[in-house]
């Protein structure tokens, strides 16, 4: 396979606090959470340790144990991650740091998958349809209504950050529990909420995996699709979909066109082609 990666921060000088890896079989792309600035986490390391830590664990995983299911492989990542810190920190705090996740690994004759939350995996087919894409939208359900507050104030503005704070802590009720939404925290449990399964290899050419920041440029801003957005990474490659993404987003600063929580986001785009 052949693997193109593009990734940047929302701003210069913050981290990224997406992660993105790949192995010869396997991709992973996790977008990290955690509290606005200013709210208590209950965790001193922060969102992009964690990400990372989640990161790395998870790929070798899903790459020294191939015939392990991918959910168990997550399970298995988020438990060694907790070791790490569980001793220092709030494990339990409602904010403590958690993730989306999407895992692509390669059989001989499939493509194995799981996607946790609101990132997107999107498959290029070689036949009809000409792409499936897998989303988990359990979050955005809950938050749809939720998060109408923010969406009236302005991006950027004293109201904007209090009503983001807000919704924060409206979504936490529903966060890891039956009739919510699920993301990789603390709890190995989570893993096995996700959303899996194959797809044949000589059904797809390709595929792309998107952080929320980055498929905005298609789910919110719907500037594109998601034909235009492969065709966009096979011919200019997947930093374009970020430089378009930020385009938009400097387009609109105060979030009047498209209302969001965050003005800028982390985005990262990784494709591979078969």
């Amino acid at each position: 396979m052949r693997i193109e990666i593009a990734t940047e921060p929302a701003y210069a000088d913050r981290p990224n606090e997406d992660f993105v890896a790949a192995s010869p079989n396997a991709v992973v792309l996790l977008d990290g959470a955690g509290t606005p600035a200013g709210s208590d986490s209950g965790c001193v390391h922060g969102v992009a340790w964690y990400v990372s830590r989640l990161g790395v664990s998870l790929l070798a995983e899903v790459t020294n144990r191939p015939d392990e299911p991918l959910a168990d492989c997550l399970a298995k990542a988020i438990t060694q991650t907790a070791e790490l810190h569980r001793d220092t920190c709030d494990l339990s705090h409602p904010g403590t740091p958690s993730a989306t996740v999407i895992i692509t690994r390669l059989r001989e004759h499939d493509i194995e998958y799981l996607v946790l939350a609101d990132s997107s995996l999107v498959l290029d087919r070689s036949d009809k349809p000409a792409y499936v894409t897998i989303t988990d939208d359990r979050e955005a359900q809950v938050g749809a209504e939720l998060r109408r507050p923010m969406d009236a104030e302005a991006t950027g503005t004293q109201a904007h950050a209090e009503a983001l704070c807000t919704y924060v802590e409206a979504m936490r009720a529903h966060r890891n529990r039956s009739g919510g939404f699920w993301v990789a925290a603390a709890d190995p449990a989570a893993a096995h909420e996700a959303m899996t399964g194959t797809f044949t290899r000589d059904k797809v050419s390709g595929f792309s995996l998107f952080s929320d920041g980055a498929s905005r440029l298609v789910d919110r801003f719907t500037l594109s699709d998601w034909t235009e957005t492969l065709t966009l990474i096979r011919d200019h490659g997947p930093a374009e979909v970020i430089r378009q993404v930020r385009a938009a987003e400097h387009s609109d600063p105060d979030g009047k066109r498209w209302p969001r929580g965050k003005a800028h986001d982390d985005a990262t785009v990784a494709t591979v082609t078969l």
